[in-house]
């Protein structure tokens, strides 16, 4: 009777869980929200006991659903680079510190001076970036000195999760990547930098693979969910990692990358060595396959279409204002949009940048405003593929994300590339809704050992349009020559 696989994504708005058989269909969805504080401008926080009650609520939904004695196996993914410090007893002694948090600069500063920038580039393929956890202990460590004396572990926001259902303390490479203390190249926690930082490695749970059955459900706790004790838990991946699972993105698929338009936007491809960009101006991740991921990351993709809708057009809809958008001309009239709304990521890694529209005139309409917003976040992706390109470019990618429903949307986005962008499907060519959690159940699938072989599908192409090649690269060389 166990034939579904439930995968959880702990976002930052909410955990999604489905429930997915061994060839991709989902069965059942549930969600439970979570709550955002920003207590001071730049910082994001959360309660990881939410995370624990939130997953609680979406799983013991899914599996009333479908019937607990269907579930063959519960895996995870998360967001990213968040840190959570709990005490020997597992009480947590801080509030979370998000991927977005954005309040330690001087912390990264502190990593770059007694680590070097070069050196972190090249044992851990990213220099030190305010998202990333490591910043976070040490900002702890200086603005917290208690909670830090009394931490024991200090865990990612997934695995913090795979704490509570198992009782075991883990991570594994994808996620760990992305802390700022993981070695690429021997996959170990990093100990020279730990070292040079004076911090104990003993803090960081031990390192498994993506697809490693880390321990079973809680009895207890299976109880309270509806599940059968012992239900296997895989450790999974982070978000990133974990979608691209989903797509069938990795090694033995070089060719194809992804696009995902969500509040952010991140493009990735798979690379088969862990060579990172000389200045870590892209991302370098562990995959969940062994091999390794470049990603470009624009803080605010749908986040500055949705910021123009609530700010300048308050109850207009999307699909009204991404239609008014496509009527007018490629480079929106003269008008430029940089969409640093947050700050940046790629290529330039600066917390402080803030988004600008140039070029407006009283000859500007509305319609070229609205492009202008979806041409910005086009050119930031564009921005970040060409950083990509020497270290590997894919041939084509998949686009996903909410803004990857959008026509007008996805051809902006084929033409500023020069890449040709499918919509997923899945192997019986229904539309393919691809996220984390599905991502999740695919690994693990491949943790129980059944999951078929699959490789990327799509059902509509938006190829990038000769004709409208030569104004689209003007507004690109317009939207650089701006500068930041």
């Amino acid at each position: 009777m166990a034939d579904l696989v439930l995968g959880v994504d702990l976002g930052t708005s909410g955990v999604g869980v489905v429930a997915q058989t061994a060839d991709g269909r989902v069965l059942a969805r549930a969600d439970a929200p979570l709550k955002l504080t920003t207590p001071r401008p730049g910082w994001t926080e959360q309660d990881p006991d939410d995370w624990w009650s939130a997953a609680e609520t979406a799983l013991a939904e899914v599996a009333r659903e479908v019937g607990g004695e269907r579930i063959a196996a519960i895996s995870l993914a998360g967001q990213m680079h968040g840190m959570v410090a709990r005490d020997r007893r597992q009480r947590a002694v801080h509030p979370a510190l998000l991927w977005n948090d954005q309040r330690t600069s001087a912390e990264v500063d502190e990593i770059h001076a007694r680590v070097g920038r070069e050196r972190l580039i090249e044992r851990g393929g990213n220099p030190a970036i305010t998202g990333f956890q490591l910043p976070k202990v040490l900002w702890l460590r200086r603005h917290a000195p208690e909670a830090f004396a009394s931490a024991a572990l200090i865990m990612l926001p997934k695995d913090d999760l795979g704490l509570h259902l198992t009782g075991e303390a883990i991570a594994e490479p994808c996620d760990a990547s992305g802390t700022g203390l993981y070695h690429l190249g021997t996959g170990t926690w990093d100990e020279e930098v730990l070292g040079a930082l004076d911090l104990d490695v003993r803090l960081w749970p031990r390192l498994v693979t993506s697809t490693t059955i880390v321990g079973g459900l809680r009895g207890a706790l299976a109880t309270t969910l509806g599940m059968p004790a012992d239900v296997p838990v895989v450790a999974g991946a982070g978000d990133n990692a974990a979608a691209a699972t989903g797509l069938a993105l990795g090694s033995a698929n070089p060719d194809v990358g992804s696009v995902s338009l969500g509040t952010s936007g991140v493009l990735q491809t798979p690379s088969a060595a862990p060579t990172p960009h000389p200045e870590g101006r892209v991302h370098l991740f562990a995959h969940a396959d062994g091999a390794f991921l470049l990603l470009g990351v624009t803080l605010a993709a749908a986040g500055s279409l949705r910021w123009y809708r609530d700010t300048f057009a308050p109850g207009r809809s999307f699909d009204e204002l991404v239609t008014e958008a496509a009527s007018a001309p490629v480079g929106a009239g003269g008008v430029t949009f940089k969409p640093y709304l947050a700050g940046e990521r790629t290529p330039h890694l600066r917390a402080d940048l803030r988004g600008s529209f140039h070029g407006l005139s009283l000859a500007t309409d509305h319609a070229q405003v609205v492009r202008a917003v979806l041409e910005g976040v086009a050119c930031s992706l564009r921005e970040a593929l060409d950083v990509m390109t020497p270290l590997a470019r894919p041939e084509r990618l998949l686009a996903t994300g909410g803004g990857a429903a959008s026509d007008a949307w996805l051809t902006i986005l084929a033409d500023t590339l020069a890449l040709p962008l499918g919509r997923p499907v899945d192997p019986q060519g229904a539309p393919l809704e691809v996220g984390a959690a599905e991502g999740a159940a695919w690994l693990g699938w491949q943790a129980l050992g059944e999951a078929p072989e699959r490789s990327p599908r799509a059902d509509v192409w938006f190829e990038p349009a000769a004709e409208r090649a030569e104004a689209t690269e003007e507004a690109y060389a317009r939207y650089v020559a701006v500068g930041v």
